[in-house]
């Protein structure tokens, strides 16, 4: 049986990225993955989230925003067309991945994981628009937003590392451990989400009264917000005295202390974000900082374990068809 070939099997017969290559494309699906978490938000903290009337179109009549339709119509279609950068970035990353040889599947794998996030977060911030800025969709559209970041944040690392068996660096219960400070992070961030629901900036004007929000007091939602800030530090400081006392991998304590420092940072702002009544500036850096205490304690977990490459496979016989998959 003839091996049948495909466009990805002909483009990696022609082209065999080295693997800084596939790292560096790997990196760059993630920084977009975290570019379009903050223009998002730019485009709710300056009033613009219906610069656009409907969706996929901008309005009724017109692809792209009119004249009329002014500044905000430019924010919100200017971030819609950064989708298509994002997707160029991961459509690099998945060429990249399935080009290099050898070749691993389960970068493939990640790469159009992210693809598929990507398309359906568009069409969950389709649904956004239609349903008029509904702060749940809202919502679900940032929480969506982080996957992708989590997935492409998993490429990058994996792309550094083999496709051999982890090996835990530490005691099973430890590494169990940093997986709950990731859920508590993950839930930290889900809870802002809700302060964003029931707070200053729906999107639009605020003299437009059409855009529903969380019907739960503010104030309320800011301290269960806070709340999960305070577990999230006495945590991640517990975690630094047990990395200390297990022998931890050094990039385990390092990053353990990356993420204490992003989240005390991130205290700091959103308490004079607080203070001060949520100006645009304030929110904006802390969404930026959400982000990034994500990824911050995403990569704890990822230090505990090592993955060699894996051992080539014995070779086949020569009679034994062979078929190339994508």
């Amino acid at each position: 049986m003839e091996r049948v070939l495909n466009p990805f099997s002909l483009l990696a017969e022609r082209w065999q990225p080295t693997a800084a290559m596939v790292r560096r494309a790997t990196f760059a699906a993630l920084v977009m993955s975290v570019v379009i978490v903050v223009t998002g938000g730019a485009v709710r903290l300056t009033a613009s989230g219906l610069g656009c009337t409907t969706w996929p179109r901008c309005t009724a009549e017109s692809l792209t925003p009119t004249a009329e339709m002014g500044f905000h119509g430019i924010v919100e279609f200017t971030n819609r067309m950064l989708t298509y950068v994002l997707s160029a970035a991961v459509g690099w990353a998945i060429l990249a991945a399935r080009c290099h040889r050898p070749w691993r599947r389960s970068m493939t794998k990640l790469g159009w994981a992210q693809f598929w996030l990507v398309m359906s977060n568009a069409v969950l911030g389709g649904i956004t628009v239609l349903t008029g800025l509904n702060p749940y969709t809202v919502a679900l559209h940032m929480i969506a937003a982080m996957a992708l970041v989590w997935v492409a944040l998993l490429m990058w690392e994996r792309s550094k590392e083999g496709d051999g068996a982890p090996k835990l660096a530490v005691a099973r219960p430890i590494h169990q451990l940093s997986y709950v400070l990731v859920t508590v992070v993950g839930l930290l961030v889900a809870a802002g989400t809700l302060v964003t629901g029931a707070g200053h900036h729906p999107g639009t004007p605020q003299d437009n009264k059409i855009v529903p929000r969380i019907p739960i007091d503010y104030d309320r939602l800011a301290q269960f917000h806070a709340d999960f800030a305070f577990v999230s530090v006495g945590l991640t400081i517990a975690m630094i005295f047990v990395f200390a006392a297990v022998k931890a991998p050094p990039a385990a304590k390092a990053r353990t202390k990356e993420l204490l420092a992003v989240l005390l940072l991130q205290g700091v702002l959103g308490f004079i974000q607080y203070f001060t009544d949520a100006p645009e500036l304030m929110v904006g850096l802390h969404m930026l900082g959400a982000t990034l205490t994500w990824i911050a304690a995403l990569r704890i977990p990822l230090a505990l374990r090592t993955r060699e490459a894996e051992a080539a496979p014995e070779q086949l016989p020569a009679q034994t068809p062979q078929a190339a998959t994508v």
